[in-house]
């Protein structure tokens, strides 16, 4: 995942968007105007079968009038008579030749009908070729709405890294030791760890494009994609999808100290497993503190799924059990279990935690197949605090960082990946139910860094 390569990837795709906007725009205004002129021309076509039919019953009332001429009486009543019905026959004739332009009109205005229906194939095929771009269209609209909540997510972080990135360039003259204790600086406010720092700064010393840079945007360019092959590096052989059971059901295990999210985050998540089909059952093990029970509660009937809830101040390791003899006996897809927090009890918490997993191991030999981490990004370097110690108490397997929407410290995310080596499997973006996203690194790197970073 170069960095450049995702911008010029994000360019092009701008760009496209941008160019597919316009043909909309163009094709939308190409069939307005042949519409108004195939309606004039209806217009006139009308007006010209009028005319003629008006003149076609002018000529025909001089005959109508000539015929009974020819057959005046000359002599007697039986002659009169015969005459008289000759003159009906012929008025007959007259008539229905009379008709005749009338029949002519009609067949005239059914072929005026006939070519204003014509064009309306037309209008299908163009309606068919407008529902099939549609389509194409609708395939792209996750990628369009993920990218922009990343955007809106990590605006607070971009902003305050590129502030803090403006203030170091604004003292930039040349690249000397005075350079490098100032990007370490900069590197350490942005949370992206002081070990990641250190590493950072030790390799850009080294960095022939960094002592080749001719202006700040130069520089610029070089400690970020630096920052991002560092990042890459620390990426390789982790997973960032959810391990999922091969049979029965996927037990997943949220930790974390309260107050970080993890309800909330097993509410959302619950929420779109349910929106792809799986059925949810969650277990609302956290008994110990006031209320927990009752928001999963909550949550679970806001989702429509499922939950196993227990005595309030009783054994968490009781209603795991419960929930994950449930889950196999009635078949769900996905069991999520909400735990305790109480760090102040970091012994009891960590033996509390043990005991639930050996339960759940010993009903289903692969459970947990997830442990997940559930980090509070506003705490900047306290979260990475939390994760160093919940990575040696329990076998962690991913991370969900809650809240990055509210802080300028999206940067922890470099840091949890360079010191504990754990992927980030899903990030909260905003307060919304869909919010709460699945991690793509390369739009967090574009989200994070965009404005900054200048591609040809």
């Amino acid at each position: 995942m170069g960095l450049f390569d995702i911008f010029r990837r994000h360019k092009k795709h701008e760009d496209s968007q941008e160019k597919q906007t316009k043909e909309l725009e163009n094709g939308s205004e190409v069939p307005a105007a042949s519409e108004s002129a195939s309606s004039e021309s209806a217009v006139q076509e009308a007006a010209t079968d009028a005319e003629q039919d008006s003149s076609a019953t002018v000529e025909s009332q001089p005959q109508s009038e000539a015929v009974p001429e020819s057959s005046t009486p000359v002599s007697s009543a039986p002659a009169e008579q015969n005459v008289e019905a000759e003159s009906s026959v012929e008025e007959e004739m007259v008539t229905s030749q009379n008709d005749e332009p009338e029949e002519t009109s009609t067949t005239e205005s059914n072929s005026q009908v006939a070519e204003e229906q014509t064009p309306a194939p037309e209008s299908e095929v163009k309606e068919e070729t407008e529902e099939s771009t549609d389509v194409n269209t609708d395939e792209t609209v996750d990628e369009e709405s993920t990218a922009a909540k990343y955007d809106q997510g990590l605006e607070k972080s971009r902003t305050g890294f590129g502030a803090r990135l403006n203030r170091f360039l604004a003292n930039f003259r040349h690249v000397d030791e005075d350079f490098f204790d100032d990007l370490e600086d900069l590197l350490i406010e942005s949370d992206v760890g002081y070990d990641m720092a250190m590493k950072l700064s030790d390799e850009l010393r080294e960095e022939v494009k960094l002592q080749n840079a001719k202006s700040k945007q130069d520089v610029s360019n070089v400690i970020i994609e630096k920052m991002v092959e560092l990042y890459d590096e620390a990426e390789k052989d982790e997973k960032s999808d959810l391990n999922f059971a091969k049979e029965g059901p996927t037990v997943i295990m949220f930790v974390g100290v309260n107050g970080a999210g993890k309800t909330t985050t097993i509410g959302k998540m619950a929420a779109l497993f349910k929106s792809q089909g799986k059925k949810v059952l969650l277990a609302a093990a956290d008994t110990f503190r006031a209320g927990a029970t009752e928001q999963l509660d909550v949550w679970a009937k806001r989702d429509g799924v499922d939950i196993v809830t227990g005595p309030e101040n009783g054994d968490p390791a009781a209603v795991v059990f419960d929930a994950v003899q449930k889950a196999k006996k009635e078949d769900y897809d996905i069991l999520f279990v909400d735990t305790a927090g109480r760090l102040q009890n970091k012994v009891n918490l960590m033996k509390e935690l043990a005991k639930m997993k050996r339960i759940l191991t010993r009903e289903i030999p692969d459970a947990p197949h997830e442990v997940l981490l559930v980090l509070d990004a506003t705490t900047g370097q306290n979260a990475l605090n939390q994760a160093k110690l919940f990575k040696e108490s329990t076998d962690v397997t991913g991370i969900v960082l809650t809240k990055l929407d509210g802080t300028a410290r999206g940067g922890i995310v470099l840091a949890i990946r360079s010191e504990l080596h754990l992927p980030v499997k899903y990030v909260g973006l905003g307060e919304k139910v869909n919010d709460l996203q699945k991690f793509d690194a390369s739009e967090f790197v574009y989200g994070l860094f965009k404005d900054l970073v200048e591609v040809n």
